[in-house]
């Protein structure tokens, strides 16, 4: 069977640099019932959020994700001089020299090798010193890890498909197995309906016609489970032609999880016999793991 689904969860990275800047992305997507984008920016680069989200919104429908960015500069840190630090040190020299006839003056690489002269600069001072292309590259950058994303999700999709494709044909034996033990409920019925009328006759001998009529027909009502298993049948055949379908099918195939449990509870209500109750219960489980898919 050609399935074309994707799954809600993946991973993505991709990085690069921009100048003396390397960035770096990260996507994680699980689950979710619509699309939650949690973006993570480094500060001074949170006017991007916007453009970030619409591109995200393009490609994806369904998960929560997280987007994480993170910076780092490859070069070595900014010096600069500490200017108070500085001209203490420069008066101090010069006032040396005019005490000492003949004595060289102050060199300045000698006034920088001083400690407490040169500081690695601030992150506000060197702010404006990264690429101007930075912003562009980011955004580049997280157009590409979307598209790893998307590739990601396909391919755990394709890995899930066989997977529900058996789990939806161990429901479709089940339901077969659960119409061939209904079939032998009017007997089991007929047994149990002789008795309880007996039981009635017994504390009851005057008991009107209509009584046992309605006895009959509440039995007869509670045992019939041919409707649940036709609208199973019905949603199975529904939940096969979706996975066949492309583009996102998320939200129709968890109705459809819901219907298949509001029938299997059903019939386990209705079950007269041990066999189609414990075939029920087989039933919840199998589709528990179509839940959880």
């Amino acid at each position: 069977m050609t399935v074309a689904l994707a799954s809600m969860t993946g991973f993505a990275r991709s990085e690069g640099s921009a100048g003396p800047v390397g960035w770096c992305w990260e996507l994680r997507s699980v689950n979710a019932r619509g699309l939650d984008l949690r973006l993570r920016l480094p500060p001074g680069l949170d006017t991007l959020e916007p453009p970030l989200r619409e591109t995200a919104g393009r490609l994806l429908r369904r998960g929560s994700i997280t987007a994480n960015l993170t910076l780092r500069r490859d070069e070595a840190p900014r010096l600069l001089a500490d200017q108070a630090a500085l001209d203490q040190v420069l008066a101090l020299a010069l006032a040396l020299h005019a005490r000492i006839p003949g004595s060289p003056p102050p060199r300045a690489e000698a006034l920088l090798a001083l400690p407490g002269v040169l500081r690695p600069a601030t992150p506000a001072e060197t702010e404006g010193t990264a690429d101007a292309a930075l912003p562009a590259a980011v955004q580049a950058g997280f157009a590409a890890a979307l598209d790893a994303l998307v590739q990601s999700r396909q391919a755990e999709g394709a890995r899930l498909a066989p997977v529900l494709d058996a789990v939806l044909g161990e429901i479709a034996a089940l339901r077969d197995a659960a119409a061939a033990e209904a079939a032998g409920q009017p007997a089991t019925l007929r047994a149990r309906l002789l008795e309880t009328v007996q039981s009635l006759l017994r504390e009851t001998p005057a008991l009107p016609e209509e009584r046992i009529a309605q006895e009959v027909a509440l039995l007869a009502a509670r045992a019939d489970v041919r409707e649940e298993l036709d609208r199973l049948g019905s949603h199975l055949a529904a939940a096969r032609a979706l996975l066949a379908e492309p583009g996102p099918i998320g939200r129709r195939f968890d109705f459809l999880v819901q219907e298949f449990n509001r029938e299997a509870n059903t019939l386990c209500s209705k079950s007269a016999s041990a066999a189609l109750t414990t075939t029920g219960l087989a039933l919840k489980a199998a589709i528990e793991q179509c839940a959880n898919r």
